[in-house]
């Protein structure tokens, strides 16, 4: 990552930065050079290890936004982190190649953070591949805007499964060396298809690939506690101590300080065994 090597050994943190005006959690937007200076110094003072930077909101029936128009956000944000931030590791969240190569080739962005792993974009594998990038791809279905509509599995562990072994082999074969699953709660699965992936996350450690998991203030806290995305603190520290416990590397977080101190309870119970 930047030409370093970046050790999973311990689970890391990644702080969200938001740059939309439409995220569905309303606390994470920032559109200012100030608001968005102020989130990144937030995360990294709260022990965060890595930004994932968005400008195009995934959440249920977001709008679409243009390509210049995600840049256009996204470059506010970059811009700042490659100059002010440069030790810090950046993922950027795009499903677009063409955004993804901009943003590693302009800005230094050092990972690719895909929520169609490939999909929406039949440029991205490859694109990734040139780039020589580590590369989030992540479970959905359809869309951002019509993934609900899509959630009727005959075995939802055994699509995932075979999803996510097809396009490691893809990625694979085009000389990608560094990929990282994420299983996609929330996105083109209901509340209880939420709660049996995260029953059988520890099944994917059969890839040998880290996992990433981003369960921060979802649906899946707030609708099952009968609460806000504001209220689900406490239900996204629980989901994360279960996903560390069961295999998790990355937690990608609204809540930097509480994700921190959750890794840290659970490494000390692993170490004291």
């Amino acid at each position: 990552m930047k030409g370093e090597l970046f050790s999973l050994d311990k689970p890391v943190v990644m702080g969200i930065l938001n740059v939309t005006p439409d995220s569905f959690y309303a606390e994470s937007r920032k559109r200012t050079e100030a608001a968005i200076e102020a989130r990144i110094e937030e995360i990294l003072t709260e022990g965060g290890d890595w930004i994932d930077i968005g400008g195009y909101s995934s959440r249920p029936g977001a709008d679409d936004v243009t390509m210049e128009e995600e840049m256009r956000r996204l470059s506010v944000g970059l811009e700042i982190l490659s100059q002010r931030y440069p030790s810090v590791p950046v993922s950027v969240d795009t499903f677009r190649a063409e955004v993804a190569r901009r943003c590693v080739n302009d800005y230094g962005a050092a990972i690719v953070n895909d929520i169609s792993a490939g999909e929406l974009d039949a440029e991205m594998f490859q694109t990734v591949a040139d780039l020589r990038v580590p590369y989030i791809l992540m479970h959905m279905r359809g869309t951002p805007r019509n993934m609900m509509s899509l959630t009727d599995y005959p075995d939802l562990m055994e699509e995932i499964m075979l999803y996510f072994a097809e396009k490691v082999r893809r990625l694979r074969l085009l000389g990608v060396a560094d990929m990282i699953l994420d299983p996609g709660f929330g996105f083109s699965k209901t509340l209880d298809q939420n709660y049996a992936l995260m029953a059988h996350l520890g099944e994917f450690s059969i890839f040998e690939l880290p996992v990433m998991v981003g369960v921060s203030r979802k649906r899946m806290v707030y609708e099952l506690l009968g609460t806000t995305p504001e209220e689900s603190l406490n239900g996204t520290t629980a989901l994360h101590v279960y996903a560390l416990l069961n295999g998790a590397s990355i937690l990608r977080v609204h809540d930097v300080r509480e994700a921190v101190e959750a890794v840290r309870i659970v490494q000390k119970i692993k170490e004291s065994h």
